[in-house]
């Protein structure tokens, strides 16, 4: 230090220890955060691996579907795949809204499929549509066979649902679509949870479903990201507390 710049003050020791329990709190919180992202994208792995398990044993038929449910607890069936003969009630098709794939917006369409030879009704969650920017209310056109089909597909639970404002969830175009509702509102026997059609695109439908493990490497990215800054606020404190003060009492004359 030259003959011509002011000493520097020294530091009062609760300024230390408080820069020390801010330095610690930053570095416990940035961990945890770390850890709590890495948590998440090993249940997103696991989940992925648990369906994909799940998807390997042969398929169900349409009896377990509607069997009560302590002969097929929904926990046991949920993700395996099965397969469905029935008619599509297409005049009740719905059009779920804000839904991706493919990292484009537009709807997910549901049609409830009427079980061969059973009165009760399958809501099938079967595959996705672009929207039109245009003009929201225009649908591309969707191919619903007025004969018997052959459904193949996944159990899942009903379709997620998005935040919706009052009147959202009316009419053939809506934001969610609660299961309940939909039975009182069109009067069939429709079985608890539905069926997420799998398959290549068909009938003007996409079916490039999300998988659970698709968010899993952002996860891991965030939490290496978490603990890069828990490591480089130890290195800024270490640094500025005790190597920078020693570099600078040793160059001070004495």
């Amino acid at each position: 230090m030259s003959a011509s710049e002011p000493p520097l003050p020294a530091r009062s020791p609760w300024l230390r220890v408080g820069l020390a329990m801010a330095a610690l709190a930053t570095v416990a919180l940035t961990l945890g955060l770390g850890f709590w992202q890495l948590g998440r994208g090993q249940q997103r792995l696991a989940l992925q691996a648990s369906l994909e398990a799940r998807q390997a044993l042969p398929a169900l038929e349409a009896e377990v579907l509607v069997a009560p449910r302590a002969a097929a607890p929904a926990s046991e069936l949920l993700h395996r795949r099965v397969a469905l003969r029935g008619q599509w009630v297409a005049e009740r098709t719905v059009y779920l809204d804000n839904r991706q794939m493919q990292g484009r917006p537009g709807f997910y369409v549901l049609t409830p499929l009427r079980l061969a030879g059973r009165d009760e009704v399958v809501l099938v969650q079967r595959g996705w549509i672009p929207r039109d920017f245009q003009d929201r209310t225009r649908l591309a056109p969707v191919v619903s066979s007025a004969g018997e089909i052959t459904v193949t597909g996944r159990i899942a639970l009903a379709p997620a649902r998005l935040y919706a404002f009052e009147g959202a969830d009316t009419g053939p175009i809506r934001q969610n679509l609660l299961l309940e509702s939909f039975r009182a509102e069109t009067g069939l026997p429709l079985v608890d949870g539905s069926v997420v059609q799998v398959g290549p695109p068909s009938e003007g439908l996409l079916r490039d479903w999300p998988v659970a493990a698709s968010g899993a490497d952002k996860n891991f990215g965030y939490a290496f990201q978490w603990w890069a800054l828990s490591a480089l606020i130890i290195i800024l404190y270490v640094w500025f507390q005790f190597i920078a003060p020693r570099r600078r009492a040793a160059r001070e004359p004495r």
